[in-house]
């Protein structure tokens, strides 16, 4: 999943993008209103980590200004003010949760679930093909009932391949998916990370579910 993180504290941005990486997800960093409404405007996310705090237009109008646009990505509020009145304004602005700094990160994490949960159709949420299951919201996969033990640039290439089932995913299409823009593309990390999930999604079955098309990229998809 795709995160945007709008944090106008240079030490709070690296600290939540370092974790957050680390939990699986792909996540882009900006500094200001004005940058994360660009950003926005470019590209989907799953949901926005939003500091309220921010210098020069505040997030307050950012929320704002993104709702009466129609965008829905979920929004999690950050911010060092506790005050009743200032939640119940994020929240009326259409924001899904509100986070007091400082918080734990386990708690951001648990607050982050409960918003995707919230804005996503738990329909949608878990990807079948053949016995193979894929909860986007969990971050949980199991094939023939048996949950597999992946890491979470495993579970996030997994993913990746998974809301796109039977359609071919170029290795390009991947990166931007799975990794940031500090991704080096002529590194052959695509391919291994790609074995590494084969080994664990593929390897005890008889019949594989991960293909190789050959000059175009891989494809999730029963063949059977």
């Amino acid at each position: 999943m795709r995160l945007l993180v709008i944090e106008g504290e240079r030490r709070t941005a690296a600290q939540l993008q370092r974790g957050l990486a680390e939990s699986g997800f792909v996540v882009d960093i900006v500094g200001t209103a004005d940058d994360g409404l660009s950003l926005v405007r470019t590209r989907a996310y799953h949901a926005i980590l939003l500091d309220l705090g921010l210098p020069g237009p505040d997030g307050w109008s950012l929320l704002e200004r993104l709702r009466s646009a129609g965008d829905r990505t979920p929004v999690l509020c950050l911010t060092a003010r506790d005050a009743i009145d200032d939640r119940v304004s994020g929240l009326d602005l259409g924001a899904g949760d509100y986070l007091v700094k400082p918080f734990a990160f386990a708690e951001l994490l648990a607050r982050l679930r409960a918003v995707l949960r919230r804005g996503a159709d738990r329909a949608d949420a878990v990807i079948v093909v053949a016995d193979l299951e894929v909860d986007l919201t969990a971050r949980r996969a199991s094939r023939a009932g048996a949950v597999l033990d992946l890491r979470p640039k495993e579970f996030a290439l997994l993913a990746a391949l998974a809301r796109r089932p039977g359609h071919v995913s170029s290795r390009a299409t991947i990166v931007d998916r799975v990794w940031d823009a500090a991704f080096n593309y002529d590194s052959n990390v695509v391919d291994v990370q790609v074995k590494r999930l084969r080994e664990k999604v593929d390897g005890p079955f008889a019949f594989k579910l991960i293909h190789t098309v050959r000059w175009a990229g891989y494809v999730l998809e029963d063949r059977e």
